[in-house]
């Protein structure tokens, strides 16, 4: 029978969620960097988003946060900005629902940004009955 070379199985490739319990630091963003929502996510570790600024970016998932944090559509993230290229930005850091919407409270973010985009607001007549019933 071959001898086990290998340290593991895939449990151990998951890792540890060590970092659940506790809350994060709330960072602000500070020079050549800009607070972003994702439009979509466009594959290859890209994705579309729209600046508070008022611009549209294509920004790259650093490689440190690839397969670790997972970005969706919706998202609020803090970006760095370019110097040679201001269509392309470099995403820094996801922030949390409870963090944007702290974020929000201290007026970074404009008070026409959605949040939850998947949950239907009370003023959002339209979206009420947006869902399909099976019987």
């Amino acid at each position: 029978m071959p001898k086990n070379k290998g340290k593991g199985g895939k449990n151990r490739k998951r890792g540890k969620n060590e970092a659940d319990g506790e809350k994060h630091v709330l960072v602000f963003k500070e020079d050549g960097q800009e607070y972003a929502q994702v439009l979509r996510m466009l594959g290859n570790c890209r994705c579309e988003t729209m600046c508070v600024d008022g611009t549209k970016r294509l920004c790259h998932i650093r490689g440190k946060m690839q397969k670790k944090v997972w970005i969706a559509a919706g998202d609020i993230i803090l970006v760095g900005l370019r110097d040679y290229q201001d269509d392309k930005a470099d995403v820094i850091l996801k922030y949390r629902p409870y963090e944007a919407r702290q974020l929000k409270a201290y007026g970074e973010l404009p008070e026409n940004t959605r949040l939850n985009k998947g949950i239907v607001d009370e003023e959002d007549e339209g979206g009420l009955y947006d869902y399909v019933e099976f019987k």
